[in-house]
């Protein structure tokens, strides 16, 4: 993982920006900005109420968690500034996959955009679980994902692959497990 300065370890909030980047500056002002409470790490409800998903709504809290989860190297249930400095690229580039997808500039991204998407990532899936893909993900009841619960989409259907791909030892799309190994699978993926 990249490190973006600053002391390696927080035992209280820290006091100086890193010195040089102008980029590195940048982010540290916002790293700043976003811990309110000034621990000198951003906690998930902090997280939340800094991120915009384009809606004017609050970010999804199981995203947020997600991805919390996907950076928080010492598994505090926090992240500290280099954490952040990835997560902020992290986001930064679902933006960017994001608007190339939301070909109608809604905003949101519908199901032929999402299969558009995915396709392109090189899932080939069929309009059933399209569908219902657009059915978990839409949180608005329009039919639509928007812009954080693409990102759990998106993430979600890549862990369950991984976890999937574990099993599918002929790289053909079938396993053959039992429940249990089903069960196994479902839980132990970091949802």
């Amino acid at each position: 993982m990249a490190q973006f300065g600053g002391p390696p370890a927080y035992t209280a909030a820290p006091s100086a920006p890193p010195s040089g980047d102008t980029d590195l500056a940048f982010l540290w002002s916002v790293f700043q900005r976003v811990d309110r409470d000034r621990s000198g790490t951003i906690t998930a409800d902090e997280l939340q109420q800094a991120l915009s998903n384009g809606t004017w709504t609050p970010f999804n809290p199981e995203t947020v968690r997600l991805m919390i989860g996907m950076f928080d190297a010492g598994n505090t249930g926090c992240i500290r500034f280099p954490e952040f400095g990835s997560l902020w690229k992290y986001v930064t580039d679902w933006q960017k996959t994001f608007r190339t997808f939301d070909t109608d500039n809604s905003g949101n991204i519908d199901k032929r955009e999402l299969k558009t998407a995915l396709t392109s990532f090189g899932y080939r899936l069929s309009d059933r679980f399209y569908d219902l893909m657009v059915f978990k993900f839409d949180r608005t009841g329009r039919g639509t994902i928007n812009f954080d619960d693409f990102i759990q989409c998106c993430v979600s259907l890549q862990m369950l692959t991984q976890q999937f791909s574990q099993h599918d030892a002929n790289r053909n799309g079938w396993i053959q497990i039992n429940y249990e190994q089903f069960l196994s699978m479902a839980f132990s993926v970091k949802l």
